[in-house]
């Protein structure tokens, strides 16, 4: 369910529950992207016309369009300048920030009129880069959110002002009330959102800018909207209102669906009675949902769950071990992704081998859509005991051979020292339960001993956040269920999630090579095969098969859901029904 209203925040909150099914729908990025079911930009539904590059790519033109603010105020290039000014101040806050990329590589910007922007960089740079994974992480905000406390006058926070960076001091203070006001306090992280009951209360998240405004909201999800009637866009809004409905459970939701009370909903994996015949043809619908029309929505993501490498857990050992290549390769080698596509999923999957989506395929390269560690048992006990490990099946393995020799257990990790791990996996969805289950079973047959434990979706993503000791670091390996879908870095490039340093990256993973790998990307024009088959192969996660994000069920008298958005945006405004 949704849990926070603000549009920049930490890793904490950055889902697509809260971006592309919530926030979305009424504070619209600056492009959007997603055209026709596909993974590229949408100029139409974009509040500004694409870049226009000069200079080697080292200076950006953006002109923006005539798109209001619901309190009538027109979107003005001062609105842009707000988030900038603010990504600016406060980039440690912001999920998508990787170091040497948006801001720090902007070196001004100037503020030609109400409508026009340029953009010039330090440096050099691909320019689809720019477009997909730069200027993507935008979105305008209003004057009105440029306070410092309830009822000030806007723009007196002085964020807004047309000098970039020129106010952290005051862009700082802007944000700390501004997150107290969604409910996080960036001094308590770990404190509870006392704000959700406000949400739909507050009249700073009633200015808005996209097709709907929120009109009911609680702390058990269920949100209310009305179409925002100031929507300045070329789609507007027919249906007289849109509801997002919680569930506990995906059976529970099933059986709403069979009840006839919801209009659009998702179909459980375990409630596929038909598999499919590829992950694009579908079988046969549930004869229980005769009344809706089944259509399977890939996210352009990828799904792997992170090993936190500064992990203080299993006696101070675990971020040790997880540092050592060869574990981490015993551990794909017992994940058999074939398998599980065809007994869990149903044949509604795609394999995940490395950090570039292979459906819809863009990007991908040979080694991507191929499996560099085919499952083994045989392969993974061999890894262990070639590197000092005592294997004992099904109990927990021990280090027998400290040191930092070829046969020996790796830099840091002690004579005795066990494979022995906790994982905490997001509830809610029967799928994920099974493929923990059966992931456990499959690492126990070498003794690495996993002992699962679950909690919500919310709890367990903003338990995975990049940390450097203390209690916050006591985490071992956290499943969300959802890895990464590339939004707003709609170029893989993967400096979000894998560089050095990025608020995204969960498990602190870092090496020079995938970072100069990077780089590299998004400098110059080169494809991402050299940086994509090298984490194939370095493993700076767990890779794991990618489901159908939805399963969507669609009202047969319901038109205009399909294309899906390959990124999960929720269009409403594009609904209606037939008799």
């Amino acid at each position: 369910m949704p849990n926070y209203i603000f549009p920049f925040m930490s890793l904490a909150f950055f889902s697509v529950t809260n971006l592309s099914q919530f926030q979305q729908l009424m504070y619209r990025p600056l492009y959007w992207f997603g055209k026709d079911g596909t993974a590229s930009i949408e100029p139409s539904l974009s509040l500004a016309a694409e870049p226009v590059y000069s200079n080697s790519n080292q200076t950006a033109v953006i002109n923006l369009k005539n798109y209001k603010w619901s309190n009538g105020e027109t979107v003005t290039a001062g609105d842009v300048m707000f988030w900038m000014n603010m990504m600016h101040a406060d980039k440690a806050n912001w999920a998508a920030y990787a170091p040497g990329t948006f801001p720090d590589n902007v070196k001004s910007i100037t503020i030609n009129s109400p409508t026009q922007l340029t953009f010039t960089m330090t440096a050099s740079y691909n320019p689809l880069w720019l477009t997909y994974n730069q200027f993507s992480q935008i979105t305008p905000m209003p004057a009105a959110w440029d306070i410092t406390a309830a009822g000030g006058a806007p723009a007196s926070g002085g964020c807004s002002m047309t000098t970039y960076g020129g106010t952290d001091t005051a862009c700082a203070a802007v944000y700390t009330f501004l997150s107290k006001t969604s409910g996080y306090d960036p001094a308590n992280p770990s404190g509870a959102n006392n704000a959700l009951a406000t949400y739909a209360t507050n009249p700073l998240w009633q200015i808005v800018d996209g097709p709907w405004h929120l009109t009911q909201f609680d702390a058990s999800g269920d949100v209310t909207m009305k179409p925002n009637p100031s929507y300045s866009g070329p789609v507007k809004a027919t249906l007289a209102e849109f509801k997002e409905v919680p569930f506990t459970s995906d059976s529970a939701e099933f059986n709403s669906l069979v009840a006839g009370n919801l209009d659009f909903g998702y179909l459980p994996t375990q409630d596929i009675t038909s598999p499919a015949k590829s992950p694009l043809v579908s079988g046969a619908n549930n004869a229980r949902l005769g009344g809706f029309n089944l259509a399977p929505l890939y996210l352009y993501g990828i799904n792997y769950f992170p090993y936190n490498f500064n992990s203080s857990s299993d006696n101070g050992n675990a971020g040790k071990i997880f540092s050592q290549l060869y574990f981490r390769q015993a551990i794909q080698t017992l994940i058999d992704q074939p398998l599980f596509d065809s007994k869990v999923f149903k044949g509604y999957a795609v394999p995940t081998y490395g950090p570039v989506p292979v459906l819809p395929n863009t990007y991908a390269s040979p080694q991507e859509t191929a499996n560099p560690f085919p499952y083994s048992v045989s392969k993974a006990k061999q890894l262990l005991t070639s590197h000092g490990w005592t294997v004992v099946a099904g109990g927990t393995s021990t280090c027998a051979s400290p040191g930092t020799g070829a046969s020996q257990c790796g830099a840091g990790i002690p004579a005795g020292a066990q494979l022995n791990f906790n994982l905490q996996y997001a509830t809610g969805t029967t799928w994920i339960t099974q493929l923990m289950n059966t992931e456990k079973a499959s690492w126990a047959q070498v003794g690495i001993n996993v002992t699962l434990t679950s909690a919500s979706f919310n709890t367990v993503l903003g338990q995975a956040v990049p940390c450097t000791g203390g209690p916050s670091c006591a985490w071992a390996m956290e499943n969300w269920g959802g890895g990464w879908e590339f939004s707003p870095d709609y170029y893989p490039s993967g400096e979000e999630i894998f560089q050095t340093g990025a608020g995204s990256n969960s498990g602190s993973y870092s090496n020079p090579t995938n970072d100069a790998n990077i780089k590299e990307s998004y400098q110059t024009n080169t494809n991402l095969d050299k940086y994509q088959n090298f984490l194939s192969t370095d493993l700076p996660v767990v890779w794991e098969p990618n489901p159908a994000y939805e399963m969507s069920e669609i009202k047969s008298t319901l038109h205009g859901v399909v294309p899906q958005n390959v990124f999960a945006y929720l269009t409403p405004e594009n609904w209606y029904f037939t008799k």
